[in-house]
């Protein structure tokens, strides 16, 4: 981990929420960027787990933001309902196709390259 802002005494999804609530409105990340970011780039689904439990916490977590690595809303069914992801980035101004960020590499923060030291 890279960032002076997250800090280290906490768990791995306290870790991937901090992540998260740096993606900017208007763009997206990914599961396996967020892990890469963390030190852990062979943990891409436990961020995914991370998302999942997200829903519950008191901090409000977006994400929405958060796709896999072709730009797919993988965690579509893990809204309130099937399409409220999609909406949420759509209210972002994030052009969603077929399940698909439109642009998605235009789109794509980095947290590696964006939390540089």
């Amino acid at each position: 981990m890279k960032n002076k802002d997250i800090p280290t005494n906490t768990n791995f999804f306290d870790l991937v929420f901090q992540v998260v609530r740096l993606v900017p409105k208007g763009r997206v990340t990914s599961y396996g960027a967020i892990a890469k970011y963390l030190g852990t780039a062979r943990s891409s689904r436990m961020v995914g787990w991370a998302m999942n439990k997200s829903h519950h916490h008191p901090i409000p977590i977006p994400a929405h933001r958060v796709v896999n690595r072709l730009g797919i809303l993988s965690g579509k069914h893990h809204f309130a309902n099937p399409t409220q992801m999609q909406q949420l980035l759509e209210q972002e101004g994030i052009k969603v196709k077929k399940d698909q960020v439109v642009h998605f590499k235009k789109l794509f923060w980095d947290p590696e390259i964006e939390l540089k030291l």
